[in-house]
């Protein structure tokens, strides 16, 4: 046989000549070999030395060896229960008592060396792979574990940075969602008071998802407080924005991003959007109309060109800022819903801006399937009262 260790190897037989001639060629062989005469004894070193694997004799007086192996199984220790065992059978004597008992294999006897020693090779070798295994399942758990936690913290930093309640804007109605794939995702959205008063409404969506989405938009709500500070139209903010992410990412990474800058008191509004779907506006009675982004993704050009465009918002009139994940599945058999389409679910009839947004969001789940989201979803609506 060749010389290779394989770790300790108990032997279990009551007959000594038998036992003797086995530890002998092991041990030869490279093994270290321990060796008892009954089960009972057998069954204290196992549960105080845990060898590699048993040879364990099928036929000893008192507890035999299928009594003996039905006890290891049920130890509520799995390195006990898991321990790899050969049953060593004679001739007559039924295998299949073995391996019901719960033997790994079984040689009979006259034992032939060549086939023990493929068959003990093949036990420590499944034993090495089990153990390999349970190594990487539970290195896999720790990792689960630790991603958990990182996703609790992050889920509490964007809790904390997703405006919890509508600003109160005389004569005005607002209403918000937040429905993230999983714990965390890469839409945000908010809304501060400018220079000259007026409400800035702003939403973006960041590459990606989970934890690394959700600290693109913990800075893509500094960076469009920062500008607002400094600029006082929502071009010029999306560019101070754009020129801040690309400075810190290099272009490796972008978000879509769209704002309106409304003065509460005439409706006027100005709206400038990187990328991000069109903005739907609903008027009152009727009609609905949409603006497109006018730049690409903040991040992606060095020198992007934001244009402000001009609304009116009359009394009863409402716009919608939403993310991508609105238009529903990336795939599958179901089609994407579209801009136009979104904004032919707009009910102008509604009573209030929450109305609004319930209304398109229910209406978009069932026209694209929603149950299961593949994307973030995020929409703000906002409703001149009549």
């Amino acid at each position: 046989m060749p010389k290779k260790s394989n770790g300790q190897i108990l032997v279990v037989d009551d007959d000594a000549t038998s036992r003797k001639l086995l530890v002998r060629g092991l041990s030869s062989a490279g093994d270290d070999c321990r060796e008892s005469d009954n089960a009972l004894e057998a069954l204290k070193r196992v549960r105080g030395e845990q060898p590699s694997l048993l040879l364990l004799d099928f036929k000893m007086p008192g507890l035999d060896g299928a009594e003996l192996l039905k006890r290891l199984r049920s130890d509520p220790d799995p390195s006990i229960a898991q321990i790899p065992v050969i049953m060593l059978t004679g001739y007559g004597e039924s295998e299949v008592l073995c391996l019901e008992a719960g033997a790994d294999d079984f040689v009979t006897k006259p034992i032939n060396p060549a086939v023990l020693r493929a068959r003990i090779e093949t036990q420590l070798r499944l034993r090495s792979m089990r153990m390999q295994l349970q190594q990487q399942n539970e290195e896999l758990e720790a990792w689960r574990r630790n991603l958990e936690r990182d996703l609790a913290a992050a889920r509490l930093t964007q809790q904390s940075l997703i405006p919890q309640k509508p600003p109160a804007i005389p004569g005005w109605q607002i209403a918000a969602c937040y429905r993230p794939v999983i714990e965390v995702g890469g839409d945000i959205y908010g809304w501060l008071r400018m220079r000259d008063e007026r409400s800035l409404f702003w939403i973006a969506d960041a590459t990606g998802h989970g934890a690394s989405a959700a600290l693109l938009t913990t800075l893509a709500k500094l960076l469009f407080h920062h500008g607002s500070v400094e600029h006082d139209t929502p071009a010029k903010i999306m560019q101070a924005v754009n020129n801040d992410f690309r400075s810190i990412f290099g272009g490796r990474s972008f978000m879509t991003a769209m704002c309106v800058a409304l003065d509460p008191v005439s409706g006027h509004a100005s709206v400038v959007g990187a990328g991000h779907p069109p903005l739907l506006i609903t008027r009152y009675g009727g009609g609905t109309e949409a603006i497109a982004s006018s730049a690409p993704p903040l991040g992606l050009v060095e020198r992007s060109q934001f244009t402000d465009t001009i609304v009116d918002l009359g009394r009863g009139d409402a716009f919608v800022l939403y993310t991508d994940g609105l238009f529903g599945a990336v795939s599958g058999d179901q089609p994407r819903l579209t801009p136009a389409q979104l904004a032919g679910m707009l009910n102008p009839f509604t009573p209030n801006a929450e109305a609004l947004l319930s209304h398109i969001l229910h209406q978009a789940a069932l026209v694209s399937n929603m149950e299961s989201m593949p994307d973030d979803v995020a929409a703000v609506a906002v409703r001149r009262a009549n």
